[in-house]
């Protein structure tokens, strides 16, 4: 085999796990002692041997239900499962205000409907207090007739 530095005959072979991802590189006697592989403290070999990328990537988050990356969400604007919700949650603010207005689902109101639904909450709420007054005062056959009003009146607002 031949060095991955200087293509003279390689010697040193090494192997690293980082994140289970394996990095071989093979040396030559020369090319070793130059990196410090004969160090008795250690190396790093992603350290010593690869670019900047290589190392970031190293260390990327990544899912452990569907393997989706951080450089993916970044690139494609999706996630790969709702794991990756949890996975990627400290990033995902700052990236979503980036791709949209907001972090936060507003949803829409079909047009008029608005307008019915605030009557409707209107009209509940009122119900709700001349039922409380009933209560009250005991008039439990006015009470179960306002309960039942509250009832309709809730099953025919639109869905909001």
């Amino acid at each position: 085999m031949k060095c991955d530095v200087c293509s003279k005959e390689a010697t040193v072979f090494l192997t690293q796990i980082i994140n289970g991802k394996m990095t071989t590189v093979n040396l030559c006697e020369a090319c070793s002692k130059e990196k410090g592989v004969t160090d008795t403290m250690g190396f790093g070999l992603a350290e010593a041997f690869l670019t900047p990328a290589q190392v970031q990537a190293q260390h990327e988050l990544v899912c452990p239900a569907c393997g989706f990356t951080q450089s993916q969400l970044k690139k494609i604007g999706r996630m790969g499962c709702p794991e990756c919700y949890t996975t990627f949650r400290d990033g995902l603010d700052s990236l979503l205000s980036a791709m949209h207005k907001g972090t936060q689902h507003a949803g829409k109101v079909p047009h008029g409907a608005a307008v019915v639904l605030v009557d409707v909450q209107r009209t509940v709420a009122q119900l709700r207090e001349q039922l409380q007054q009933a209560v009250t005062e005991e008039r439990y056959e006015d009470a179960a007739r306002l309960k039942a009003q509250i009832e309709v009146v809730q099953k025919q607002a639109p869905a909001s």
